[in-house]
């Protein structure tokens, strides 16, 4: 019989967020599979926790999980780790989760802190359905490309954004998505923790002139059930520059219809 394979939730900044059973698991398991062990290490010594620690960061992450299959075969149980939360959510650990999986190992989840709950919790926006994004490409056209294929959605959206992408990130998110309510959160549990809340253009403007430093997350209100989307309202008034109407009276045309801002969709209507 094989070993387990247990997926541990660890604190994703303030070390008192992990639950007694992930502490006891930490405890009892033969082998601790850490994205970065140096990383880890700072939690398993807070904790006085000594394992044999695997590494398996993003570039090792198909040759380490052969090994912590050997390891499985061999009857041992591993607990899987990453940097901060669940692994495998936006996190390495998938590879090894799936041939766990085609193994037939038993896999147990220890659950814990999660960025994304944490922050919707506290996001003031709909909490009854929502879509988690996690990381958006880097590159802008793709990014826009994505953030275009979620404008009609009127569930709660989460995103994840590294802080040397978050300025144009919530740019691109202005420009798509309009004037919805978001909420940014900023080093979440951790003590430079910060938190703003605004309409999209509002938190391009606080960001700008804020401290950029550590992670990001980024909850966006949906599409209200009813209203239109502002690249669909830029492609009305488009339509009706094509038929003759001049700028101006178009975008006032669709912009009271609407209750957009007629400044931003004459801007973006220039772009066109």
């Amino acid at each position: 019989m094989g070993g387990t394979l247990y997926i541990v939730a660890t604190p994703i900044g303030n070390l008192e967020d992990i639950t007694l059973r992930a502490l006891r698991i930490l405890k009892e398991v033969d082998i601790i599979a850490a994205e970065d062990t140096r990383h880890s290490l700072k939690l398993l010594n807070h904790y006085s926790i000594s394992k044999p620690l695997i590494s398996y960061w993003s570039e090792k992450e198909k040759i380490r999980s052969e090994e912590l299959i050997q390891k499985l075969r061999s009857g041992l149980s591993v607990a899987l780790i990453s940097d901060a939360g669940t692994p495998g959510i936006s996190d390495p650990g998938h590879v090894l989760i799936e041939r766990a999986v085609e193994e037939g190992f038993q896999i147990v989840p220890v659950p814990g802190a999660s960025a994304l709950t944490a922050a919707l919790s506290v996001a003031g926006l709909s909490t009854a359905e929502f879509v988690f994004v996690g990381f958006m490409p880097p590159k802008s056209s793709h990014r826009q490309k994505a953030l275009k294929s979620l404008v009609n959605e009127q569930r709660t959206l989460i995103f994840y954004e590294a802080p040397h992408r978050i300025v144009e990130a919530l740019a691109d998110m202005s420009d798509i998505f309009g004037s919805r309510r978001a909420a940014i959160f900023r080093e979440i549990t951790k003590f430079h923790e910060e938190t703003f809340r605004s309409t999209l253009p509002e938190l391009v403007e606080k960001l700008e002139q804020s401290t950029i430093a550590g992670e990001y997350v980024i909850v966006v209100e949906g599409m209200k059930s009813g209203e239109i989307s502002f690249e669909a309202a830029l492609a009305e008034a488009v339509a009706l520059m094509k038929k003759g109407k001049h700028r101006k009276e178009a975008v006032k045309i669709i912009a009271e219809q609407y209750g957009l801002s007629k400044k931003e969709l004459y801007d973006r209507s220039l772009d066109v």
